[in-house]
């Protein structure tokens, strides 16, 4: 498997493409290989849990962490096109508050890396999207927060046009001033 791996301005936080093989009959791709992972990100990391959602267009979740048993994510979308954002929350990284965000879509095949420490959230930019992701550790409610999406501190440039439709949850995201972070 080969893996090309570019890191963002948040060089924690990876974008993964995989080498895509493909013809008149369609593709084929390896989406995860534990040993070329490491290998291509040296991060050597067990996933333990895998999530499917789907949604419709401009439905937005997140911006989601877990405070404690913190999930680092491998995310990619396999119908659709969606906008994906990763927040560091990690108070020692130098790019602590700083936001990276990408297109990730069936057609462009691209994953991101989102380490634990950070804030993940998407919006479906597509009519519909179904978004794929691997954790490190696995869902825990009691310990799940949610970071307000339009908080003018970090001032996202969500590439959408008017209200999103979210969650109770993500509507009621707490603003940044009063985030709980990672050390």
């Amino acid at each position: 498997m080969t893996l090309q791996v570019t890191p963002t301005a948040i060089p924690d936080m990876l974008v993964i493409e995989p080498k895509v093989f493909g013809d008149d009959r369609g593709f084929f791709f390896e989406s995860f290989n534990a040993r070329a992972f490491a290998e291509a990100t040296g991060i050597r990391c067990d996933f333990v849990q895998d999530n499917h959602s789907k949604s419709s267009r401009n439905v937005l979740r997140g911006l989601h962490y877990q405070i404690r048993q913190p999930q680092g994510k491998l995310v990619r979308v396999t119908q659709g096109e969606v906008w994906d954002v990763g927040v560091d929350l990690r108070q020692s990284s130098p790019t602590f508050g700083k936001w990276v965000g990408l297109i990730l879509s069936a057609e462009n095949k691209k994953q991101a890396w989102i380490p634990e420490g950070f804030a993940h959230g998407f919006v479906v930019l597509s009519e519909t999207a179904e978004f794929l992701y691997k954790t490190t550790d696995y869902y825990a409610p009691q310990h799940e927060r949610t970071l307000r999406w339009n908080d003018p501190a970090l001032d996202i440039a969500w590439p959408i046009q008017g209200e999103p439709k979210l969650a109770a949850k993500d509507a009621e995201g707490v603003i940044w001033a009063q985030a709980e972070f990672f050390d």
